[in-house]
Parts: structure tokens; sequence; C-alpha cells
């Protein structure tokens, strides 16, 4: 049994795995914020698969802080199983990470684009990650990572446009947008936003000749239905990619 676990910038996602599944089924699976992470250990130790663990895998991009933390929590639920830490390589499960500099490509984006690689397999591929930060990679029919763009989040442009500019209010940013052009502030703020990240989701997918684009994240029900193109959906991609990679040697610090 192999507990996988993406660690990112505002919540903790988790899945249980049984030996031999199939990327992306879960005995169990849930998230939690950083500040919920009692209610996390409470999942953790109440789940009924939770004694016949003998493998972690984690990647976290939120800082030591939080991988002290998890530590902590695993050990008074699991014991004292190591984690294995994910880290981007120079080439795992069928990927080669084409950065000029392998080992900084965060490894929620290279585990992401394992994902987007083994589920559609020799096609090419724009994989979106919808999170605190909007990541949109590119991965080539043969399994190549050529790179990709980081833009804030939905959160964030929002936030940076409340706390920098006096007149214009914070907005939630799962409104309902109306038809056509924006006669409110709010909405005005709420279009603009929107219409930033499904650009950029659909310049990269027009730079990368018949690409299938797959979108995750929280924020991917907001954005994805501004696209002006054909999109998946898949919920916890980096999940999906640690789980396919977790067969391969050499993922861990």
């Amino acid at each position: 049994m192999m507990l996988l676990i993406d660690a990112g910038n505002t919540r903790v996602k988790w899945a249980l795995v049984a030996p031999g599944a199939p990327p992306g089924e879960w005995i169990a699976s849930g998230a939690a914020t950083h500040a919920d992470m009692p209610q996390l250990e409470l999942a953790w130790c109440e789940a009924s698969a939770i004694n016949r663990i003998d493998r972690i895998v984690i990647a976290n991009v939120a800082g030591n802080a939080l991988r002290v933390q998890l530590e902590y929590v695993l050990q008074r639920c699991i014991g004292a199983l190591t984690p294995e830490w994910f880290v981007s390589l120079p080439a795992l499960a069928g990927l080669t990470n084409g950065y000029r500099n392998p080992a900084q490509l965060g490894c929620d984006r290279f585990a992401a684009a394992i994902a987007g690689h083994t589920l559609t397999p020799g096609q090419p591929v724009i994989v979106v990650n919808c999170g605190t930060a909007t990541t949109i990679d590119a991965v080539t029919a043969d399994g190549v990572f050529l790179g990709g763009m980081i833009l804030p989040g939905l959160g964030l442009m929002a936030s940076s446009l409340a706390r920098n500019t006096a007149q214009l209010p914070q907005i939630a940013q799962d409104g309902k947008l109306p038809d056509g052009f924006a006669d409110n502030t709010d909405d005005a703020i709420l279009s603009g936003i929107l219409a930033a990240q499904s650009g950029a989701i659909e310049h990269a997918c027009a730079a990368h000749a018949g690409a299938q684009c797959i979108i995750s994240g929280g924020a991917a029900p907001y954005i994805a239905p501004m696209l002006k193109l054909p999109y998946r959906i898949v919920d916890n991609i980096v999940l999906i990619g640690l789980h396919a990679a977790s067969g391969a040697a050499g993922n861990a610090e």
C-alpha cells in the first residue's frame, strides 16, 4: 500500500493506492489547507488501510517548514517509515526533462508532466495546473518536456489588484460572469483575470501544434469554461504523476 502526497503552496492533497492499481485509481483521497493539518492527521490516522502502508511518496513545493510538519504528522500516524521526497530528474517514467537545469524544474510540474504524458500516450499535450500559481507546460508526443509558463493564479491576480489599487475591491474568484463586457468593477476584474488565464493557455496550445489540453487544480472549473478549444479536466494531476512514476527507480532524495 502506498500513500501519495502533493504538498502545494495552499493545500496538501493525498491518496492511498493499492498495489498494481492504475494511475488515478485510489482507495481513499482527500485534501486540507496548511492551517487544517490536525484534520489531515485525523484523516490519515483513521484511514482503514493506514496500517498497510509500506511506501510514502511526497512532492513538496511549500518549503522546509511544511516538510517538517508532514514528517511529524506521518510519524504520529504511520510510525518510522521514511518518506521518499520526489524530485525532478533528467528522465523518469518515460518523460525526458528538457529544462536547461533539470533539477530546477518544480517537482509538482515534473509530476504533472509525467501524468500528462501517461494520460495521452503518443500525443503532444499541454498540462495546466491552476493553483496558487497557474503552470502551463508542454510535452511532446514522444515524452520530451519542453518547458512552459508560470503566472499568478486567479486568487493572486485578484489579491494583487485589491492590494495595489486603492479603489479596486477584493473579489471572489468563483463569481458568475455576465455575457459580453462587464458593466461593474467586480465583474470587470473577474473577467480580466479569467481572460488572462485562458488566453495564456490558448497561446500555449497554439504554439504546440496538435496538443491535447489537460487542465487541473482548484481553479480549473472557473478557467476551463473560458477556453475556446477542447480540453479535459483531470483532478489531482500531480498525484497521478506521482503514481505513474512510483514504479521507477531513483525518484527520491
